[in-house]
């Protein structure tokens, strides 16, 4: 199986957002100390539009993403996330979509 691309995208709470920031710094070195994503470090961006939105990129090596949801360190930080995010505009306060990665010719 390949590994696959998550695209992270949390809805952060105005008033919470140096907390957040310090769990999503925790969040990566986490998953990459426990061998859950691949070592290419996440591509991290924050919204500039439309209410504080992060958006964090990385891959789960093959099978990381079913230890990461049953791993105790792991799981506090998403606990600890959760109050932290708001649904906005009909959207959830945070979204998982998986991705493979697909050849294209230049």
């Amino acid at each position: 199986m390949a590994n696959e691309t998550v695209v992270c995208t949390y809805r952060v709470r105005p008033d919470a957002e140096e907390r957040f920031a310090g769990l999503l710094r925790a969040h990566w070195r986490t998953l990459h100390g426990l061998g859950f994503v691949t070592g290419e470090p996440p591509l991290v961006l924050r919204g500039t539009d439309g209410g504080l939105t992060y958006v964090e990129i990385f891959t789960w090596v093959d099978g990381g993403f079913g230890l990461a949801h049953e791993h105790p360190d792991v799981l506090m930080i998403w606990e600890a996330m959760d109050p932290l995010l708001e649904d906005r505009d009909g959207r959830p306060k945070w979204e998982f979509p998986h991705f493979v990665r697909v050849a294209v010719e230049a």
